[in-house]
């Protein structure tokens, strides 16, 4: 072997390694930075598995990390409320929790659930379109994830939506729709 050879093969393996490691490691961080959201196929089936047992509208679906639990699935009714499913590895239903349910049945003399949270009441769809119109605006390229009546002082509505590059925000409203803030998902909290 002539010492030219040798100078190759000194360059040439350090960068095939080093190639090899970025390859594998963006395999690994791509397949983990949507790791408990589920697309496509998968999510279409695990969400007709939800509303066949609820009806509704899927609004979301996640993996989940509970034991005997597969999926997490939020459903809205079409009066507005919405009820979060677990299923099993099977599409089996193995939790279910209505808007308000909280392991407690306060009610008025009148039978009214007075544990409801405002955040969990129903959204009028007149109200429910404006939200959506004013969070789309707010946030280009977005797709709505979700819109709940505020629990927050001085605001109305929280539009979840998705950005273009699958980040996921909270746009904050007021009772006009006026846009008091954006949030990066997790970070108002």
């Amino acid at each position: 072997m002539n010492t030219t050879t040798l100078r190759r093969k000194r360059v040439v393996l350090p960068t095939l390694a080093v190639l090899a490691a970025v390859g594998i490691g963006g395999t690994v961080w791509t397949a983990t930075a949507n790791e408990s959201g589920v697309d496509g196929a998968e999510r279409d089936r695990v969400g007709a598995a939800a509303t066949e047992a609820v009806g509704g509208t899927v609004v979301d679906v996640e993996t989940s990390d509970d034991r005997g639990e597969t999926y997490e699935v939020e459903v809205r009714l079409d009066d507005g409320s919405e009820v979060d499913l677990a299923l099993d590895e099977g599409l089996a239903v193995v939790a279910e929790e209505r808007d308000g349910d909280d392991g407690d049945d306060h009610q008025d003399t009148n039978g009214r659930d007075t544990d409801r949270d405002t955040d969990d009441r129903p959204v009028a769809e007149a109200d429910r379109t404006a939200a959506e119109k004013a969070a789309l605006g707010a946030v280009e390229g977005a797709t709505v994830l979700d819109v709940e009546a505020s629990d927050d002082r001085g605001a109305a509505w929280e539009v979840e939506v998705r950005d273009a590059d699958g980040a996921e925000w909270d746009v904050v409203l007021d009772a006009d729709f006026g846009v008091l803030r954006t949030d990066a998902d997790g970070t108002d909290d």
